[in-house]
């Protein structure tokens, strides 16, 4: 059977049930500041956007300034939460346990949090030594661009074009896309919403679970085909 180079794991939303916590923070600061929005709403049109992004969308959009400092204000609230709340998605442990090939997460997160999050909930030891965040890469960018994607395969001896990531993000997606990889979405966290499974479709992903049962099969299925068979 055919076996990938590389599996990739967002961390946030896949790993993790943390955008829904990131996303409560982060819509009172915002609606504090002046914008009015719901953890949903921002959840759904931002997830995968690290807060200074986010906060630079909505600024276009509102004509409302924000300050600065709200940035660091929003990171501390969101580590002091997830250190307290952060949960693994049921059925992550053994789905990733159960990939024989590489695997590696690539994150928006700082390298920090992701690795105090997969800690908490025990799945670190899966990952050590290959936790890449955008945010910590040479270029700094961050997804929707595909720099952190890349840097993981070069880092890790990977070809793209025969690297699985698991994303629940369209703008994780479009990253991931961008990098030549193939993509598959991924819709089981507390942040997930109606016509989720659609957006991910529409990014780019190749086919979407619900469930980290379904993944091991996935991936086996779809490495038997290829758009270059």
């Amino acid at each position: 059977m055919p076996q990938p180079d590389l599996v990739i794991f967002d961390c946030d939303g896949v790993l993790v049930d943390s955008e829904i916590i990131a996303a409560r923070v982060e819509a009172e600061l915002l609606t504090s500041a002046g914008f009015e929005i719901t953890a949903e709403e921002l959840a759904e049109t931002y997830a995968g956007l690290t807060f200074k992004d986010i906060m630079l969308r909505v600024e276009e959009k509102s004509q409302i300034p924000f300050q600065a400092s709200l940035i660091d204000r929003a990171e501390e609230l969101v580590d002091r939460k997830l250190r307290a709340d952060v949960r693994i998605i049921d059925g992550a442990r053994e789905a990733v346990a159960a990939v024989t090939a590489p695997r590696a997460v690539c994150s928006n997160s700082r390298t920090e949090r992701v690795e105090f999050m997969l800690e908490k909930v025990r799945l670190l030891p899966f990952f050590a030594g290959r936790i890449f965040s955008g945010l910590d890469i040479p270029s700094k960018k961050t997804k929707p661009a595909p720099d952190v994607f890349l840097h993981a395969a070069e880092k890790l001896g990977a070809n793209p074009k025969n690297t699985f990531v698991i994303e629940d993000s369209v703008h994780g997606i479009a990253g991931a896309r961008a990098a030549g990889m193939r993509v598959i979405g991924f819709t089981g966290a507390g942040h997930s919403y109606p016509g989720h499974a659609d957006a991910l479709t529409e990014a780019g992903a190749e086919t979407v679970i619900r469930r980290w049962a379904e993944l091991n099969s996935t991936i086996a299925a779809l490495s038997e085909w290829s758009e270059d068979a």
